[in-house]
């Protein structure tokens, strides 16, 4: 709008002095000087006259043109925080407790003295194997056992004496040396009849059940499963390897039964995976109620980074200039209720949870620009939600 009433008296002034053209040229060829100097005071008054008109219409223009109005943005005062960075990945439930008992010996499974969901304590028994008369050997055994003792120490006390010989006293040791081997293997024999709890713990599952012929190795009876000493055990990139010890901080999260747990790593595995270059950890997690189980999925969060009084802002108020550098708004202000938008060159570190650490570029007391911040320019004027 401006331009066009600028033009209009342009044209005028043009068409002005266009028409006094030919009388200016007629006074320079009369030579009249005394003419020519008043049509000279002549043109300079219509020169200010033109000026005084166009300063009026600039005025008018400038007070109804409608102006930039600044733009409206939110922003934080930065402080240090601590800042921690977590490698996230899925692992596993386990227990090291968790085991199916096996025959040891052949035959027929007579009795089972437990109950699915029993506790059991470590040494009692559960199940009983037919021994095929191996009992009545063992008692023979024992009763020659007897026999080649009361012998043994027979002839030692005569040999004390000087009495028998000494090949006597050799025989009746070797005799009673053989007959307790003997005794002891039949009772070991014996002894796997007998299905007995490794530990304490409870009776998951009875796999077999009475009057079946079962097989050392291949028949498996009774599973017994702990839930006092559980743990996570996840897979870790080898990439993370030096940042991850004995002890570092974990997350662990069972999305199936809605529980968190906070703990420690407390083994990390000394073995590189050549198939997916990881290495393994564990995580112990306490089970007071019982519900924590075998095989559960795990989101596990390790922190592997840690930094004390950082500075940080939203990752995504993150912008990148043609350099490919990262660049951020800060707020100057200049009045009570407005301010300019600052562009600012930083340099980053990690991100987790949508907050990227500033290694340089910020400090502690600046305003940085928050929304907003992507249709910005530097120097732009801006200001505050309330």
């Amino acid at each position: 709008m401006k331009k066009i009433f600028l033009l209009i008296i342009f044209i005028a002034t043009l068409v002005s002095c266009g028409g006094d053209q030919k009388s200016v040229d007629s006074l320079i060829e009369s030579g009249d000087l005394s003419a020519i100097k008043t049509k000279r005071t002549e043109l300079n008054q219509q020169q200010r006259d033109l000026k005084a008109e166009i300063d009026k219409l600039n005025e008018y223009i400038d007070s109804h043109e409608k102006k930039e109005r600044p733009a409206l943005i939110t922003a934080e005062v930065i402080k240090d925080t601590v800042f921690k960075h977590y490698v996230e990945v899925q692992g596993n439930v386990e227990t090291d407790q968790n085991v199916v008992l096996n025959a040891e010996y052949s035959g027929v499974l007579t009795n089972i003295y437990v109950k699915e969901g029993q506790r059991v304590s470590k040494g009692q028994r559960l199940a009983k194997i037919d021994d095929g008369g191996l009992s009545s050997q063992v008692a023979q055994q024992e009763a020659q056992l007897a026999l080649a003792k009361t012998t043994f120490e027979r002839q030692e006390r005569l040999w004390e004496q000087k009495i028998g010989s000494e090949i006597q006293y050799l025989q009746a040791k070797t005799n009673y040396e053989a007959a307790k081997n003997t005794t002891n293997q039949l009772r070991a024999q014996l002894g796997k009849t007998i299905i007995t709890a490794p530990f304490s713990g409870v009776i998951d599952d009875i796999i077999s059940d009475p009057g079946q012929v079962v097989v050392p190795g291949q028949t498996p009876i009774i599973r017994l499963v702990n839930l006092s000493d559980m743990y996570v055990k996840a897979s870790i990139p080898e990439t993370y390897l030096t940042n991850i010890k004995k002890g570092t901080r974990v997350e662990v999260n069972l999305a199936s039964i809605n529980e968190n747990f906070t703990g420690t790593v407390r083994q990390v595995s000394n073995y590189i995976n050549p198939n997916n270059r990881s290495f393994e950890i564990q995580v112990e997690i306490p089970n007071k109620d019982g519900n924590v189980k075998p095989n559960l999925i795990a989101t596990v969060k390790v922190n592997d980074y840690s930094a004390e009084n950082a500075i940080t802002i939203p990752e995504n108020i993150l912008q990148e200039n043609a350099a490919g550098e990262t660049i951020a708004y800060i707020y100057k202000p200049i009045d009570d209720s407005t301010g300019v938008a600052k562009r600012i060159i930083i340099e980053t570190g990690l991100s987790y949870g949508n907050h990227t650490e500033v290694k340089s570029g910020l400090k502690k007391g600046d305003t940085i620009i928050k929304e907003g911040a992507k249709t910005l320019r530097d120097g732009q004027k801006v200001t505050i939600k309330q």
